[in-house]
């Protein structure tokens, strides 16, 4: 046999077992429950290459750093690295998922053509978000700044990014 077939049989691609969706899904909701915090599973996906991403939320509050360690680690203890190899990333909902939660909250938001809004986040629509933007302008009678509000109505569908603003104040 010569080298180039007797390697090609011991690829790590033809030896890589894809990873069983429903078997992960288990694994999370077994830790979740053992943790009983309100914590819930708002997206799985394992992609062909066997990447596994868990996007968290939770019922009331955040989702903290060791919610995410502990499901990871359930899932990384449960799993076989010489059977299955795979990357894992384990993360809370991002927050186009979340803006329901943070209504009254500062954001900051890109959109996708480049203009960049501040505000107060005001109410979440089927398809938009409504901002509370103050900005200062120039007063043409008194030679000074004064605060103008706006409300905005932003298109989910247009926004790149939003941050949520902490303020130390």
């Amino acid at each position: 046999m010569n080298e180039c077939s007797e390697r090609g049989r011991k690829s790590p691609l033809l030896l890589q077992e894809m990873l069983d969706k429903k078997l992960i899904l288990e694994l999370i909701d077994e830790r979740i429950a053992e943790l009983d915090n309100g914590l819930y599973v708002v997206e799985l996906t394992i992609s062909s290459s066997n990447v596994i991403n868990v996007e968290l939320d939770k019922i009331k509050g955040g989702v903290s750093v060791n919610d995410c360690v502990s499901v990871s680690r359930n899932i990384e203890h449960n799993l076989d690295r010489e059977k299955q190899d795979f990357e894992l990333h384990v993360s809370s909902a991002g927050l186009d998922n979340q803006y329901s939660k943070n209504i009254g909250r500062s954001f900051k938001v890109v959109m996708n053509n480049g203009e960049k809004y501040e505000g107060e986040l005001m109410k979440l629509g089927e398809a938009s978000i409504v901002i509370k933007q103050i900005s200062l302008q120039k007063s043409e009678e008194k030679r000074r700044r004064i605060q103008v509000e706006e409300i905005l109505e932003l298109p989910l569908t247009e926004i790149k990014e939003s941050k949520i603003v902490i303020s130390f104040k």
